[in-house]
């Protein structure tokens, strides 16, 4: 048996792969042998696709912003992706953003902006891969969730429902391609250092409360989620459709 966890050869393309989460995912995927295609919309790529091409990876990067996202630009993307990489195996529909705001307060704007980006670009971007790797017979969706995907969390309505949302349908596409040889999964993040936690890490008190509650007793860095996203990309999990692997230091166990 060969080493179920290598990934020559394999096109991959990660969103919002630039920072964060991301990058560390993009790095490992990379790293186990795959070229990497990724999305960014701020944070500047060439840092990340230096370091894949010094591992003697293929590397390309789209800027793309997800906000309003429709079924062209979707395509774009993907198409951008197959392109630059010769083939698509791997989606990992990373890219999300959260808005911290009372309930009562919260603008219609702000829900549909994080709805946007959290759930609609998940699915058009799955939609539009999933034609390519349906057909391809032979293919890896992981959809980046949350703790949040099971708890309501505080002051993040529109957050907490898109990553519910997203387990959801990462069952969804898990029962119609399963037997097309397409594996949709699910990573569901803990409390992360990355931009969207850094509000949090800022306030004393909130940080605080949320350490004790950790099992671990720290955030995680954005390279502890990312073995979990090559062993789904991988043949390793060949027979993992509809899961979601928790990487949270043991803040569900709590």
């Amino acid at each position: 048996m060969g080493n179920l966890f290598d990934l020559t050869g394999r096109k991959a393309l990660v969103t919002g792969g630039a920072t964060g989460i991301g990058e560390g995912i993009a790095l490992a995927l990379a790293e186990a042998g795959a070229d990497v295609a990724l999305t960014y919309r701020s944070h500047a790529p060439e840092q990340v696709q230096g370091k894949i091409k010094a591992m003697g990876r293929t590397s390309a990067a789209v800027k793309a912003d997800f906000i309003g996202m429709n079924e062209a630009a979707a395509a774009q993307v993907v198409d951008f992706a197959k392109g630059a990489l010769g083939g698509l195996d791997i989606l990992v529909n990373n890219a999300g953003i959260i808005h911290r705001e009372d309930s009562i307060e919260m603008p219609l704007d702000d829900w549909r902006r994080v709805m946007s980006v959290n759930l609609d670009s998940v699915w058009l971007l799955s939609q539009a891969a999933g034609r390519h790797m349906v057909a391809q017979g032979a293919a890896k969706i992981i959809t980046v969730a949350s703790v949040l995907s099971h708890q309501g969390g505080l002051r993040v309505p529109g957050y907490a429902s898109s990553k519910h949302a997203v387990l959801g349908l990462t069952r969804a596409l898990c029962n119609e391609w399963a037997g097309h040889g397409v594996n949709v999964n699910a990573i569901a993040p803990g409390y992360t250092a990355t931009d969207n936690t850094q509000a949090l890490r800022d306030d004393p008190e909130r940080s605080r409360a949320l350490l004790e509650r950790i099992p671990a007793g720290r955030f995680a860095d954005p390279s502890e989620i990312a073995g979990a996203a090559v062993f789904l990309a991988s043949d390793a999990a060949n027979y993992c459709h509809g899961s979601t692997i928790t990487v949270d230091g043991g803040w569900m166990a709590r």
